[in-house]
């Protein structure tokens, strides 16, 4: 190849590699090489994605076959462990009787755009669920404020009180939600401190007895007091706490029932990991309703939810090295199990 291309080739931004129609590298940009080593001879799909086998669907044996260009975007794995989004073009090199001799594929790591996007349309979701929450709760504030003032003109204390109430309720949930979108809005490295999980479980569901108990639901804890203190990010609290919320919505959505109960527990989930688990006997959850509800703004409260509850709890769970198990049926109730690692 002549030195003045070759050098043009090697500062192009992407990885530019020609193959040959057992997909092994016959040349490799400099750029390639220095990510992911001396490519000559390998094969393609083993040095991007560590797979003795071909891909399923791979532009460059396209371009082989129909003498085209192909696009498609991949996910391959860097030299780091990384994963990383591609887009990958294939460009059949002809002889000169027009027989396809190699092609050429050019991948560009996309990954930093894709996460850009995701962030600017959550952004956008954002505040379009938060003009319209906080319009419903300025709107209950708006009739709180006036129950209290005709309690006051009328001294009437009891009337104001109940106006006092609804104030309190919509400025809990004004707060609540705004908490929520700034968390799941930014990153963040948790801070590790060492709790005690029986006390953590007991703080969070104390904040909800009142809540429970106007709705006629039975709160309660169990906890396993011999569980050691654990290394835990402030942030566990908002997790149980949205845990809790979205089980005393289930119930309240339950007309079959005129009493439910929710139960928070702290336990062992084997020697080396605890859980906590929240269980209710509301509605529970449909096939379909399980494949959606950890998605961004995918609300099981229809136009009255915000959809951000489960996603944080996601969220505050990955942020920990947890996982999550849910069990549920329609009818039946749920229980959401985190479960981490002891440490």
């Amino acid at each position: 190849m002549d030195l003045g291309y070759r050098t043009v080739i090697d500062l192009l931004p992407f990885y530019l590699t020609i193959q040959d129609r057992s997909l092994h590298v016959m040349f490799a940009n400099q750029n390639f090489r220095n990510d992911f080593g001396e490519a000559v001879g390998r094969l393609c799909h083993e040095i991007y994605k560590g797979n003795p086998e071909r891909c399923g669907y791979c532009p460059v044996q396209k371009s082989f076959k129909d003498k085209r260009v192909h696009l498609s975007e991949e996910i391959v794995r860097l030299p780091n462990e990384k994963m990383a989004r591609m887009i990958v073009y294939s460009v059949p090199i002809l002889d000169i009787s027009g027989r396809v001799k190699a092609v050429m594929e050019l991948s560009a790591n996309i990954s930093k755009i894709k996460e850009m996007r995701r962030e600017l349309e959550f952004i956008g979701q954002s505040i379009a669920m938060l003009s319209h929450d906080i319009k419903n709760i300025l709107e209950g504030l708006q009739g709180g404020a006036y129950v209290v003032d005709e309690g006051i003109k009328d001294d009437d204390m009891a009337l104001a009180g109940k106006g006092w109430a609804i104030v309190k309720k919509n400025i809990a949930e004004l707060t609540d939600f705004t908490q929520n979108i700034l968390y799941a809005s930014k990153k963040r490295v948790p801070k590790i401190q060492k709790v005690s999980p029986d006390q953590v479980v007991r703080d969070v569901v104390s904040l909800f007895q009142e809540e429970a108990k106007s709705t006629q639901i039975e709160l309660n804890c169990r906890t396993n007091a011999s569980l050691p203190a654990v290394g835990l990010d402030p942030s566990i609290r908002r997790l149980l706490g949205n845990l809790i919320q979205n089980a005393l919505e289930a119930c309240r959505n339950d007309k079959e029932k005129d009493l439910h109960q929710v139960l928070v527990r702290a336990d062992f989930y084997d020697r080396g990991h605890f859980m906590f688990e929240v269980e209710d006997d509301g509605v529970g959850m449909d096939e379909d309703t399980i494949n959606y509800i950890f998605g961004e703004f995918y609300s099981t409260k229809g136009s009255s939810g915000t959809g951000l509850g489960l996603m944080i709890v996601d969220k505050i769970a990955k942020e920990h090295g947890g996982r999550i198990e849910l069990l549920t049926a329609p009818g039946k109730g749920t229980i959401f199990r985190t479960i981490f690692e002891i440490k």
